[in-house]
């Protein structure tokens, strides 16, 4: 949850690949998919591939219409995809991923090895929200693959770009809500045949799965919110404070640890001194191309400088990082800056539909603040109002979707749902979790350690979740996620830390 470009992504260590073969399990389990009473099927599945899977799921097609109100008019197209439980007599109820964003695909996160345990009982349901992967999707590259070095970096400048591939969609824009999605959802699981759903939501799509929660209580069984978005959560609004937080904890961090001390004396005050001179002027330096090694000039602005930066929080992994490039940075070598700012600009393109970010934002955020909101919750911070301003500025002329009325009221909920905070998420830090926490009556709230955005990377919070879905409720449930977890240790060179 961010800004025009910088968008939720999954950074999880490299797991190993399990091989297990799944034909004869495919073959008994696709049948009850989809068959009504009659028996005849109402959603075809066959075998397909994902990346990052080894073994084969089960993929197919279900058409909406989408406008569901007025149930005329285009049809669209969702992309199911179904993993298969291990077991051969699997749980009855599935646990289904809802990705973040808001513009993620549940079927390219590459988050199924984390959920091993869980697969081994239950079957794993991922279905492309509209607009987003293989489902109608809302795509709108704001970057040519020529860009310059500069050009991708930079932020702003998206409102003009997002008018045109808003005329090339086959889509109406207003339909492409949390609350029309989950009435999708809904349906979907109607026609695979599955009478109740284990929600897994992960940062946006915790939002959707509170929305799910409220629509359709009969249906959940239990839910898990990873990086907890609340209702009173608008984005990008809160976003310039939180970042700050979680930067502020970091650079306390380093200063605290010996080793980064010793490396970068004083680097809270040297970024601060960075800030201000691009505040006056922007850097020029000659920085060669991570992919091509082809040397090109790049400005940098303090705005392009801390929009990067900004992303670089996600993960405590990639942070680690951060106190290195920042001290290169104020001595003139911004290529580590440059070099991981691309890579990650590279993979939200690859990833993000922008189109349906903003067709939620601009439908479910942006009509609840105003610049004075976004001037006031910025205010101190480094990161400052760009993010807010720039999503009002898209939004300004985004066509009004309906919401169903009393929609930014908290969720109101007594199924049982875990919810995780990592304690350095630069954007749902664990205070937002609190706030769901108050009007969901049967829930636990853990706090893991030495975690950002989303809590994957940690055992414990795999355990914890697989208990859950085991017991179906959180009572006896308790958290291994103590204080042996901590943040990764901070890089002293491109070596890698100190031993």
């Amino acid at each position: 949850m961010s800004g025009a470009r910088t968008h939720i992504s999954f950074h999880l260590p490299p797991w190993r690949v399990l091989v297990v073969s799944l034909l004869a399990v495919a073959s008994v389990s696709c049948s009850k998919w989809g068959a009504d009473a009659g028996g005849a099927s109402k959603l075809a599945l066959k075998p397909c591939r994902l990346e990052g899977l080894a073994t084969q799921a089960q993929c197919g097609t279900y058409e909406v219409f989408e406008n569901r109100a007025e149930r005329t008019g285009r049809k669209i197209p969702l992309r199911v995809v179904v993993v298969p439980a291990l077991a051969a007599q699997p749980a009855p109820d599935p646990l289904v991923l809802l990705a973040g964003g808001p513009g993620q695909a549940a079927s390219r996160t590459q988050v199924l090895l984390a959920v091993e345990r869980i697969r081994r009982k239950r079957d794993i349901v991922l279905v492309d929200q509209r607009g987003t992967g293989d489902s109608n999707p809302l795509n709108c590259k704001t970057d040519s693959p020529d860009a310059k070095l500069s050009a991708r970096l930079e932020e702003g400048g998206a409102a003009e770009e997002l008018r045109k591939c808003r005329e090339g969609w086959d889509a109406d824009v207003r339909q492409y809500t949390t609350p029309i999605a989950m009435e999708d959802l809904d349906e979907v699981r109607a026609a695979l045949g599955y009478e109740k759903l284990n929600l897994w939501g992960v940062s946006y799509g915790t939002r959707a799965a509170l929305v799910y929660m409220r629509q359709y209580p009969e249906r959940v069984r239990t839910a898990i919110l990873d990086g907890v978005a609340p209702m009173g959560l608008y984005l990008p609004l809160y976003a310039p404070r939180d970042a700050q937080q979680a930067l502020d904890l970091l650079l306390e961090n380093c200063a605290a640890d010996a080793s980064c001390a010793k490396a970068y004396p004083d680097l809270r005050s040297r970024t601060e001194a960075l800030l201000t001179s691009l505040e006056s002027a922007p850097a020029r330096v000659q920085v060669a191309h991570p992919r091509t090694g082809v040397p090109e000039e790049v400005v940098l602005s303090r705005r392009a400088f801390l929009v990067q930066l900004f992303a670089q929080l996600y993960s405590p992994e990639m942070s680690s990082l951060v106190p290195l490039m920042l001290d290169r940075a104020t001595q003139g070598d911004w290529a580590p800056f440059v070099a991981l700012s691309v890579g990650l600009s590279e993979s939200m393109g690859r990833t993000v539909s922008h189109g349906l970010y903003f067709a939620v934002v601009c439908a479910e955020d942006a009509p609840f603040y105003d610049e004075a909101a976004v001037a006031r919750e910025s205010r101190g911070t480094w990161f400052g109002s760009a993010m807010g301003r720039d999503v009002l500025s898209v939004c300004a002329d985004w066509p009004r979707a309906t919401l169903p009325q009393g929609y930014r009221e908290p969720v109101v909920s007594s199924v049982p749902t875990l919810l995780l905070s990592g304690e350095l998420d630069p954007v749902t830090p664990p205070a937002w979790a609190e706030e769901a926490k108050r009007t969901l009556s049967n829930s636990l709230h853990v706090v893991v350690p030495g975690v950002g955005h989303n809590t994957l990377g940690a055992d414990c919070a795999r355990t914890l979740m697989s208990d859950l879905l085991t017991r179906g409720s959180v009572e006896g449930l308790t958290s291994t996620c103590g204080d042996n977890l901590t943040r990764p240790p901070f890089f002293t060179s491109f070596a890698g830390p100190v031993p």
